[in-house]
């Protein structure tokens, strides 16, 4: 059982996903982390001597220290920050706690290198499905502060290069579709995300992208909302920051919500 600074690696998946997640910091040593280089969802790595900048990026926020075990490090740093007036709590058994439990864990090759501290990623305007799903996911489980920007199709890739961005979905790229799967399926492959909640929603954008409806009774629903939302915004930035919110419903029905049904008034 977890100690009171403490989160259990079940309890901490529970929050990971929700727009409310708590900032998770790694502090592993680099020689710790390189023997086996795989990362919580969302966690940043973080120098556990540097708790002044750490302390600022903390503000308002309630944090999760990590380190390889679970032991003096994430326990310090958590602690220098409590001391400072910050609810921070460490992961019960740390990185290797995570990996037991069977939990998701994003390989550091995968992840694209940082643009001024997170990471940048590019794509065709104008978007519908998987380029609001995409970039949901990344900010959910990936990097909450990645950027995306949103360009013309012929310009994505001159783009990509010229500001250090990395372009998806786009015909013959690397996060693109993969045959019947669509760029969503690619991200949760490629990041290594998969769990039984998020595949439940992979399944539901796949349908509504790829024009499989049989796929999943609620594509239908999702195209639906999709389109609605790119008419009502010109912007596509705005319409990204308001996209958000229905995939956290999404992936919130997928986690706790997928076998309730709905029928009033009730049936005699």
């Amino acid at each position: 059982m977890p100690g009171f600074t403490e989160i259990s690696p079940n309890n901490l998946m529970r929050l990971i996903g929700g727009p409310t997640a708590p900032l998770i910091v790694d502090v592993s040593i680099d020689d710790d982390f390189d023997a086996d280089p795989h990362l919580v969802p969302t966690a940043f790595r973080h120098p556990h001597t540097d708790l002044d900048r750490l302390t600022t990026l903390a503000q308002n926020r309630s944090v999760v220290v990590i380190c390889q075990k679970g032991l003096k490090l994430s326990h310090g740093v958590a602690a220098t920050l409590r001391a400072r007036g910050i609810a921070a709590q460490i992961l019960e058994g740390g990185n290797y706690g995570w990996r037991d439990a069977g939990l998701p864990r994003v390989p550091a090759q995968a992840m694209p290198d940082l643009a001024q501290g997170n990471t940048r990623w590019v794509t065709r305007h104008r978007p519908k499905i998987d380029r609001i799903a995409c970039p949901w996911l990344i900010r959910r489980f990936v990097d909450p502060q990645a950027e995306f920007l949103f360009v013309p199709p012929s310009a994505v890739e001159a783009v990509a290069e010229r500001f250090n961005a990395t372009p998806f979905d786009i015909e013959g790229g690397e996060w693109s579709h993969n045959g019947p799967l669509c760029t969503f399926d690619t991200m949760i492959d490629r990041f290594g995300l998969a769990h039984e909640p998020l595949n439940r929603v992979a399944v539901v954008v796949r349908a509504a992208d790829t024009d499989t409806p049989d796929l999943s009774p609620q594509a239908a629903g999702l195209l639906a909302i999709s389109v609605g939302l790119s008419r009502l915004h010109k912007d596509d930035t705005t319409q990204l920051n308001a996209g958000l919110a229905i995939y956290d419903a999404l992936y919130r029905w997928a986690r706790d919500g997928f076998d309730e049904g709905h029928d009033w008034p009730a049936k005699k």
